[in-house]
């Protein structure tokens, strides 16, 4: 089976890019945007100067439980950059998305609260909502510099040549990608009482 189809199984249709949208990213933008693959994983992922961000990251069912997300996410944290991912939010009808949002967690992984992401996808049409989740090698990292950086996939990545592949245009990144000033105040309180 493919990278293309492992991927397209697991992700909900809303969250996939399609074939044609991948391989012109990995074609014309391939300084940036990488593919990492083995016989029970596939990971993608597109490294910024600042920043690192994981579009997709697979790992067999026959595969879960030995490390291999654990050994991908290491790999990227030795690059000693910010990551950024996007998850589902939590359904509870689907256990993946809990178990998803517990192993980030555990890797050391940190909601965006004030954050938000709301699109329409661009292979299905449908609203489309995401987590944004990010882990910083240091500790002067703000919600307001994940922000930008969001943005900056959105813009670099998710709606590169949206028209011509999907025949559709892009939204606007400040209608997709809100930041909650308010809300990063209170976490920022929240974390510097903690320290």
């Amino acid at each position: 089976m493919s990278w293309y189809n492992k991927l397209n199984e697991y992700f909900p249709a809303e969250e996939m890019k399609s074939k044609k949208h991948m391989d012109k990213l990995l074609s014309e933008k391939g300084d940036i945007y990488h593919k990492d693959e083995g016989p029970h994983h596939v990971m993608m992922y597109a490294e910024f100067d600042q920043f690192v961000f994981i579009d997709y990251i697979w790992v067999s069912s026959k595969a879960r439980g030995q490390g291999i997300g654990h050994t991908l996410l290491e790999k990227m944290k030795k690059k000693k950059k910010p990551i950024l991912l996007e998850v589902e939010p939590i359904d509870y009808d689907d256990s993946d998305t809990e178990k998803r949002l517990r192993f980030y967690h555990r890797e050391g992984f940190i909601h965006a609260q004030s954050i938000g992401y709301k699109a329409r996808s661009f292979a299905t049409d449908e609203p489309l909502t995401l987590e944004i989740l990010y882990w910083s090698p240091n500790k002067n990292e703000t919600e307001a510099d994940i922000f930008k950086q969001v943005q900056t996939i959105y813009e670099t990545i998710h709606s590169y040549k949206a028209k011509e592949i999907y025949g559709k245009p892009e939204q606007k990144v400040d209608e997709v990608v809100t930041f909650d000033e308010q809300r990063s105040d209170d976490v920022m309180g929240e974390i510097k009482a903690r320290d």
